[in-house]
């Protein structure tokens, strides 16, 4: 590369917000350290836009209507080997629009933040047609077979127990890296709590609990997150944070009505580090980057409504590490809600055992490692 900046490109996709939040993480960590970065939506620049946009409404519609059918074929799909015929199919969606954009654009190399452009590259590379240096990087605590293909040099992993899994799964020790999720520099840099809800109009004195939907239209348990917040015989002021979903937000405004101060509902906003700095407790689904965020912000978490698959390991991960707390059901988050609330050390307990698994600068972690590792580095082996 001599002394030129180094050209990176990151590979995402927008199926959920994850993917992409730790793209933008990280393409701003690279920024910062002279590197130039291009971001590509695989799906949609690089499949088709039309198959981008059917495949993202069939992917909500299950997630909305029939989330066991997603977390069978989860089940399923980390059942099935680098090899298998419908693997490879997958990973060669896009490969010759992927093909024509490492031509023209020449990058120095290659990240993904979604295993299927991170298997198209790895089919390229098995058919001879570049040999840049490739790393994954990780957006959810767990590891699947999908975010395993080939060829690929680096692996950036969340937790130590992510990088012992994938080398238990056969992956060279040198090649995994556990860096942490990459989350946007504002999350690694401390706020003032009672500055936080100053700055928002909060309540001083009471617990606040933050609550917040999902994407793809997927509001999970939120709707009765927010009844149970409405109701709890506990005092505390509840932030519901329904995103750009704006039935949504009108819907639980309306289911609100008449609660005062006690409960406020917004919509898509980008106060989060205030809200996470303000807050006291976080109601949400399992996440990758949600959970990254509240550990960045050392931020109790009650895992609720998450998806089967991914977000339900995401969830084991952290509840096995004694960070975070899990409900069932309405019933339970209430129960869970206000022991959390009113049993002495809980919430610090909480958030003592999350300053155990956090990795602050987990983005320029991670941009720090792939340009010192890959950058020039010899092609993957086989």
């Amino acid at each position: 590369m001599g002394t030129a900046a180094p050209r990176v490109l990151i590979l995402s996709a927008s199926y959920g917000s994850g993917h992409n939040a730790a793209a933008h993480a990280l393409a701003a960590a690279l920024q910062a350290l002279g590197a130039e970065t291009r971001i590509v939506d695989h799906f949609r620049d690089l499949v088709h836009p039309a198959f981008d946009r059917l495949s993202r409404r069939l992917y909500g519609a299950i997630l909305r209507r029939a989330p066991a059918l997603w977390g069978f074929g989860y089940w399923v799909g980390d059942r099935l080997t680098p090899s298998s015929g419908l693997v490879f199919g997958m990973g060669s969606l896009g490969t010759p629009r992927l093909r024509a954009l490492l031509e023209r654009e020449r990058p120095d190399l290659v990240v993904s933040t979604h295993p299927t452009p991170a298997g198209a590259l790895s089919v390229l590379r098995r058919r001879g047609v570049t040999r840049l240096p490739h790393a994954l990087v990780y957006s959810d605590f767990t590891v699947h077979s999908q975010w395993i293909p080939p060829l690929v040099d680096l692996h950036c992993v969340p937790a130590e127990s992510i990088r012992a899994d994938l080398m238990a799964r056969g992956i060279a020790a040198d090649r995994v890296l556990a860096t942490g999720l990459p989350v946007r520099a504002e999350f690694d840099q401390p706020v003032d709590p009672g500055s936080a809800r100053r700055a928002l109009g909060l309540d001083l004195e009471r617990p606040i609990v933050l609550a917040m939907a999902g994407a793809f239209g997927w509001t999970g348990e939120l709707p009765a997150a927010t009844r149970v917040l409405r109701d709890l015989p506990v005092p505390l002021q509840a932030v519901i944070v329904a995103g750009h979903d704006d039935a949504l937000r009108a819907r639980l405004r309306e289911s609100v009505r008449g609660s005062g101060r006690r409960v406020r509902v917004l919509g898509y906003t980008e106060e989060m580090r205030k809200l996470m700095a303000a807050a006291d407790l976080l109601v949400t689904k399992a996440g990758g980057v949600s959970l990254a965020e509240a550990i960045a912000c050392d931020l109790p978490v009650v895992c609720f409504g998450s998806l089967p698959g991914h977000e339900r390991r995401n969830e084991r991960f952290i509840v096995a590490a004694s960070a975070a707390l899990s409900a069932r059901s309405a019933e339970e988050l209430g129960v869970v809600v206000t022991r959390s609330l009113t049993e002495p050390g809980l919430l610090d307990d909480l958030a003592k055992r999350m300053r155990e698994i956090r990795r602050p600068g987990a983005a320029r972690a991670v941009a720090e490692a792939l340009l010192e590792r890959l950058a020039g580095a010899p092609a993957a082996r086989s």
